[in-house]
């Protein structure tokens, strides 16, 4: 670490913005099985998922500290500006797993063309891409 920035201590959440937080609770909880830490007045979940925080929010626009932007959840789902990857040991399990708690597969688990790697690619309820993949 250098001084100043980074330092020990600082942490990274990554945020998503939700239309529901009720549905994206029960979507990060039960689905992914991410733990729950607090909510926040109807508006925020703070999520520790994988080692990661994540905090999903519901949109809003302007406010004092970032005046020029909204936040907002993805426009179409086909159109993605980030994603998340998930490194399983076992693409087809994982899969299995998460269908029965309700995640909806573009395709199923698929060898790359490529080689080296099987995947497959669910969203959340608003759209957020997610990735399963296995190293072969």
């Amino acid at each position: 670490m250098t001084e100043g920035f980074p330092v020990e201590g600082i942490g990274l959440t990554h945020l998503l913005v939700v239309q529901d937080l009720a549905r994206a609770v029960s979507f990060y909880r039960d689905v992914l099985g991410a733990e729950l830490l607090r909510e926040y007045g109807g508006t925020s979940a703070v999520f520790r998922f994988l080692g990661n925080w994540l905090l999903v929010v519901t949109g809003g626009g302007p406010t004092p500290d970032k005046p020029t932007v909204t936040f907002a959840p993805p426009a179409h789902p086909d159109t993605v500006g980030h994603s998340f990857a998930i490194r399983v040991p076992d693409c087809q399990a994982a899969y299995d797993a998460l269908r029965s708690r309700g995640a909806e597969f573009l395709t199923p688990p698929l060898l790359q063309q490529w080689g080296g790697e099987i995947r497959c690619f669910f969203r959340d309820p608003d759209g957020h891409l997610f990735e399963i993949s296995q190293l072969v």
